[in-house]
């Protein structure tokens, strides 16, 4: 592809169809969403979901094993100038390359197989950057799968996307779910169910990490509701040593997976 065939219009069809899924709306009418930056995209394209590719000429020149994945896949590849990949990027500074990808969608059933040894549920999470974060670590703990409530962030969101940097395409996340439903699936395949809360026992005293789990992660401000607290097995805190308040959803998620990971693989 050559300098020549660059595309500078902003206002060019193509781009407006990208820049539309930046709106809920439009990413659930058109199945699509968007992924920026070349790790994201990567990830995308080797998962065999990308539908077109905008990148800058710094960008195609410098990843060319990323271009060549969607080429091969038969996906379109547009070379464009920094302004236009500017009109669909959510971020300050966008790393030069955005890919349209399809949406899909994931039977619980796949995270809840037999010989599942640890899940996450995220009930009522609203910040993309921490549902993002959370999966992330979930794929770095080697969790079999993430189950997202009905009421916590669309996970296509632009942000959840980026804050997950290529997780999301890694391993089975389920959305739209009912947790009572969750739970109950999980203990079918003889998990236990911990909730992480302050008002728990210590992470570190009365549990069972080895055993297989599901935990479940709440909402940033104001945790997670009594009633769900009352379908779990039992509710775990994370000691505080020091003065800080607490820790953040992100932080918390990686300090509870990691000790069950631990436990598990010990």
């Amino acid at each position: 592809m050559q300098s020549s065939e660059v595309l500078t219009n902003v206002r060019a069809p193509k781009v407006a169809r990208a820049r539309r899924l930046l709106k809920r709306g439009f990413r659930e009418s058109d199945s699509l969403f968007l992924a920026e930056g070349p790790q994201a995209c990567r990830e995308a394209a080797l998962a065999g979901k990308v539908t077109e590719l905008f990148l800058t000429q710094e960008a195609f020149d410098r990843y060319s094993d990323i271009v060549n994945v969607v080429e091969n896949s038969g996906a379109t590849v547009t070379i464009c100038t920094a302004s236009v990949i500017e009109q669909f990027s959510s971020t300050v500074t966008p790393q030069g390359m955005t890919a349209v990808v399809r949406m899909w969608e994931q039977n619980p059933a796949e995270v809840f197989k037999s010989g599942a040894k640890l899940a996450v549920a995220l009930t009522a999470v609203r910040d993309p950057g921490n549902a993002g974060s959370v999966i992330r670590v979930a794929d770095a703990a080697g969790v079999d799968g993430v189950i997202m409530s009905n009421d916590s962030v669309d996970l296509f969101n632009p942000k959840v996307v980026r804050a997950s940097v290529g997780s999301l395409f890694h391993l089975p996340i389920a959305i739209g779910q009912d947790l009572a439903e969750t739970i109950a699936s999980a203990r079918e395949v003889g998990m236990q169910v911990l909730a992480a809360d302050a008002g728990g026992v210590s992470l570190y005293s009365e549990v069972q990490l080895a055993k297989p789990t599901l935990w479940v992660f709440g909402n940033e401000a104001w945790g997670i509701p009594q009633e769900v607290l009352d379908l779990v097995d039992q509710v775990v805190s994370i000691p505080i040593y020091g003065q800080a308040e607490s820790l953040n959803l992100a932080t918390a998620s990686a300090v509870c997976l990691y000790a069950s990971a631990q436990a598990q693989n010990a």
